[in-house]
């Protein structure tokens, strides 16, 4: 099943969308938003699945063409937004360009933070950014909606706690990271508004690409038009999402409409060694600081700058017959104006 939300007032109108991303249906008489939908999942979800099958099927007549312009994320608030860091590689990278070992607990338990729940980008809104000298970059991700979760569940159980699936643009500013890391509290100022993929599916809906609480599929990221990445999404993911989920909530329950992030999507090259650009043959990445630390490993500084005002970036994820599975995060940055 896919759904979406209108982008109407602060938590949005639910749609349900066909799965050719070309039709939708309003569903105010099963949910008005995916909030409640999600809060009452067990019961609601059956009946959309109907309404799911019939749109596909043509026998929705108060259906209407999808305006991907008009969506919102599809939670456009949350209670609880937590983004973990799944793909070591990405993390090795990073503190190997400033000569820093990883420690061996990285690779047993899961880095996450939390960030700011209370209003995120729209997929196709603009990125506000103060100044260019902040570092702006985008982050390709995937992440999943949850029910309620209780505490201290098992990655096992856990799984089954999983509704839906969706990709991300964490949207960072990298010049902001290390002051602010340097306190020992964590990250704060650096992370703005994130968005997110206009549609969410439910698992099911990726077919055998979605297995071991992973999604074995390639993220596809665009910069200004020009392809950046298509890392494989399922390999290099550390911990899976049930195990991401299990670790959220090892110490408090998840309310339902909690969002847990796989962290940057990233591949390490066929030897082991830093990935390639895609104009090298390699996968690419999926944010501006992985090729910056590649460039600084291998040459001794960084050359790609980071996004400028008027930049764009575009996220995307496409099935094995290259159909568009959750629409496109596409954004441009634009100077900050105080209203």
């Amino acid at each position: 099943m896919k759904l979406a939300t209108l982008n109407k007032g602060r938590d949005g109108e639910l749609i349900v969308v066909s799965r050719d991303l070309t039709r939708a249906v309003r569903v105010p008489g099963i949910a008005v938003t995916l909030q409640q939908a999600i809060e009452d999942w067990d019961s609601l979800a059956p009946r959309l699945e109907k309404v799911y099958a019939a749109l596909n099927g043509g026998q929705e007549d108060d259906a209407f063409n999808l305006d991907m312009a008009k969506l919102h994320s599809p939670l456009p608030r949350s209670y609880h937004w937590a983004d973990g860091s799944a793909y070591l590689n990405h993390v090795q990278l990073v503190r190997q360009a400033r000569g820093a070992e990883m420690p061996e607990t990285f690779w047993s338990d899961p880095l996450m933070y939390q960030g700011g729940g209370d209003q995120f980008l729209a997929p196709t809104e603009d990125i506000e950014a103060i100044s260019e000298d902040h570092g702006i970059d985008f982050e390709g991700e995937i992440a999943v909606i949850t029910d309620d979760v209780p505490m201290a569940v098992t990655p096992e159980q856990a799984a089954g706690h999983i509704k839906l699936v969706m990709l991300v643009n964490d949207v960072s500013l990298r010049g902001l990271i290390p002051g602010e890391l340097a306190k020992g509290f964590g990250f704060f100022q650096a992370k703005p508004a994130s968005s997110f993929s206009p549609i969410c599916v439910t698992p099911d809906e990726l077919g055998d690409a979605w297995r071991d609480g992973k999604v074995h599929l390639p993220l596809t990221v665009h910069l200004n038009g020009e392809k950046f990445g298509e890392p494989e999404a399922g390999p290099d993911m550390i911990f899976s999402f049930p195990q991401l989920v299990a670790h959220a909530a090892k110490t408090r329950y998840l309310g339902a409409g909690a969002i847990v992030g796989s962290g940057t999507v990233s591949n390490p090259g066929p030897d082991g060694g830093p990935g390639k650009p895609v104009a090298d043959g390699g996968v690419g990445y999926s944010c501006l600081a992985e090729v910056r630390m590649v460039e600084k490993i291998l040459h001794g500084d960084s050359r790609t700058p980071f996004m400028r005002f008027g930049d764009r970036v575009r996220i995307e994820m496409f099935d094995r017959q290259g159909q568009s599975i959750f629409g496109a995060i596409d954004q441009q940055v634009v100077k900050y104006q105080p209203k």
